[in-house]
């Protein structure tokens, strides 16, 4: 897949279907292109968001079109799972499974249901950090003009 940096990504289904291949028979081209349309809403594709610079832009988009497709249809190694959020919870006899959906980090929470969205996670961190532009130092009182 060609891509030049600080454009969007075009998504390719040969490509996508080639890294997993565990969703060959569950998602079809279509069916991922929504996925990846959906997957522009949480990773910015318009060529200027924090990771637009970056080359590994279309494997963000492609981990989060895994995860989407999971989450919505399942994989031929993994059928779609109904529970939402962590497992914080589980026994054997007379089977219980509960499971959370809280605390500080909400977004965090729905990527890791799944191995494509925890990686995605795990790749993205250093776009979710606080940037300092030094060049702008800070004033508290700019934030409340008007007030």
């Amino acid at each position: 897949m060609s891509f030049t940096a600080g454009t969007p990504v075009v998504f390719n289904y040969a490509t996508w279907s080639a890294r997993y291949p565990e969703f060959a028979t569950t998602v079809t081209a279509p069916s991922a292109q929504e996925f990846f349309n959906e997957a522009t809403l949480y990773c910015d594709n318009t060529g200027t968001g924090p990771a637009a610079c970056n080359p590994n832009l279309p494997m963000f988009l492609n981990m989060l079109t895994a995860h989407i497709a999971q989450l919505n249809v399942g994989s031929a190694i993994q059928p779609v799972n109904a529970v939402v959020g962590r497992i914080s919870n589980a026994s054997e006899g007379s089977v219980s499974v509960a499971a959370e959906y809280s605390g500080e980090r909400k977004g965090r929470e729905w990527y890791i249901q799944t191995k494509y969205g925890a990686a995605y996670w795990a790749a993205t961190a250093q776009y979710r950090s606080f940037r300092v532009n030094p060049a702008r130092p800070y004033n508290p009182d700019a934030y409340f003009r008007g007030w």
